[in-house]
């Protein structure tokens, strides 16, 4: 073969034939890059799973490129000369090649973004970076649209997106009338209901052999490699789909904010990994959806329950990413600083809702939204969790976390440390919340409905506390005056026992074991 015509190093969030990188590829010129790093493995302790699918995901595209009879140039993690960097597996590849170009699509972390810049510098031949075609809003889009806004709100730019790509409209207007119907989707699981069972995927040869590679190399990050069945090819990813289109999207939109003891997937999708690493697309999936609804398979509050999450949500936490980095991640609104507790690895706590949902994420690489948000996110809100070490630890512990979108949802959504960028107030509850959509508290140590004393959900004592710690940054909040007028009228001795039993409580956080911090520390230098 001649020299190549150009060199697509393609990362490994980027697993689709449709990727811009890829579009124009000459499979008689070109020759594809993949590469494993430990780099990226380790710039955070990545739970095991979220590593051994991205490894078998890589290679088993890998092998379908091959199919096609492209040139595929492909470093394995403990192939011999291995860097551990993307910089140093790209400088040996274009060495070896010699390609007269480099194209690459960018990348989804802010981080890797500063890498490709500095390829143009290091690198002897030029380097392309081509805009990521798998969003439905392009970054210079959202641009736009945020330029001169100081509260970005999702909603806004949602609906601004159902517009643009005519999902679930009539002409001009929604389907239905309506442009959320997020009233609907609130409804806790009937006792004794069944969910569908999650449909996963055995590995086969490919997995098998990374997942032994996982264990030996990585054996010392969180998470279970027992039980692995996540979707590692576009195939699975689209059987995925199918699954939940069929099974679970008609009963999505009711049960969508439920929890239950022992079932951790309900009905939700368990499509993320996939859609996040391309093996599935946005607009694939969102036409899917739309699809259901229009074919009378899916009620139309599921279908936009659903489309909101992708359409709105990813596309919105995408866009706020590239528009507000670096100085976004340095912010602190509250003024939070407490260090992370050691129960956010260990599951060890008495409070049975948190216990559950780590285990659950250590086992499974996973959490729904409400868990995220509603109990490991409202806890680390409520309790003034540094922002840093909270965001890192969801990007540690999810098999579908990125930073572009793990951060903002964290940053902005959970710990309201943007100031309002994101959202008009902060998502703080007591355990009522949790008791009224969840079974968590009938198993529980603590007493929901008990308000104060050693026996309180410590979830109740700690959200007043919230509010009377920052009261003076939040008080003037529109959105947060019923609250405050109900603690305006506290009896004084009832606010005194709220602030010691929150005192208390967060002082015992403090004696847990120093190495709960070091779990999944952020390295101080990734090498580049």
């Amino acid at each position: 073969m001649t020299a190549p015509r150009a060199l697509r190093f393609v990362l490994g969030d980027q697993l689709t034939r449709r990727v811009s990188s890829l579009v124009d590829l000459d499979p008689e010129r070109d020759v594809v890059l993949i590469v494993e790093v430990q780099a990226e493995a380790t710039y955070v302790r990545h739970h095991k799973q979220k590593i051994a699918f991205l490894f078998s995901a890589m290679r088993h595209f890998a092998a379908e490129l091959e199919t096609e009879g492209i040139a595929v140039d492909y470093v394995r993690l403990d192939a011999a000369g291995n860097t551990g960097s993307f910089t140093g597996e790209l400088e040996r590849a274009v060495a070896r090649h010699r390609p007269a170009r480099v194209v690459v699509t960018e990348p989804g972390e802010w981080r890797v973004w500063e890498m490709m810049q500095a390829w143009r510098e290091e690198l002897p031949v030029p380097v392309e970076i081509r805009e990521d075609n798998r969003f439905l809003c392009p970054r210079g889009d959202f641009v736009r649209w945020a330029e001169g806004r100081h509260a970005l709100r999702m909603e806004t730019f949602y609906r601004g997106m159902r517009r643009r790509t005519g999902l679930l409209m009539e002409g001009s207007e929604p389907i239905g009338g309506r442009w959320n119907f997020d009233h609907d989707n609130r409804k806790r699981l009937p006792k004794g209901h069944r969910p569908p069972e999650r449909r996963g995927f055995a590995p086969d040869a490919v997995t098998r052999e990374v997942l032994a590679l996982v264990a030996a190399r990585f054996a010392d990050h969180f998470g279970d490699l027992d039980g692995f069945a996540w979707p590692v090819t576009r195939a699975n990813a689209l059987t995925a789909l199918g699954h939940f289109l069929q099974d679970c999207l008609p009963s999505f939109g009711d049960y969508q904010d439920a929890m239950k003891e022992g079932e951790p997937f309900l009905y939700h999708a368990l499509i993320a990994p996939a859609l996040n690493a391309g093996l599935l697309t946005a607009e694939e999936v969102c036409a899917a959806a739309e699809r259901a609804y229009k074919e009378g398979t899916a009620p139309l509050h599921c279908v936009e329950g659903f489309i909101r999450q992708i359409l709105g949500w990813r596309e919105y936490v995408r866009g706020l990413y590239w528009a507000r980095m670096p100085d976004y991640a340095r912010t602190n609104a509250l003024g939070a600083g407490r260090d992370l507790p050691w129960f956010y690895w260990s599951a060890e706590t008495p409070m049975n809702c948190l216990a559950h949902c780590v285990r659950d994420t250590r086992a499974h690489a996973y959490a729904h939204h409400i868990q995220r948000l509603m109990v490991t996110g409202n806890f680390a809100l409520l309790a003034g969790i540094d922002p840093a070490q909270v965001e890192e630890w969801y990007l540690v512990v999810y098999a579908d976390a990125y930073e572009w979108v793990e951060l903002p949802n964290v940053h902005g959504m959970v710990l309201w440390a943007d100031g309002g960028v994101m959202g008009s107030k902060p998502y703080a509850a007591s355990g009522a919340y949790i008791d009224r959509m969840s079974d968590y508290c009938s198993g529980c140590s603590y007493d929901v409905k008990a308000k104060t004393g050693p026996k309180a959900c410590p979830f109740n004592y700690l959200y007043w506390n919230f509010l009377i710690e920052n009261e003076e940054r939040l008080s003037g909040n529109p959105r947060m005056a019923m609250p405050y007028r109900t603690l305006a009228g506290m009896d004084p001795k009832r606010r005194a026992g709220i602030i010691a039993d929150a005192s208390r409580f967060l002082d015992s956080l403090s004696a847990e074991p120093e190495n709960g911090r070091e779990q999944g520390r952020l390295a101080l230098e990734v090498p580049a």
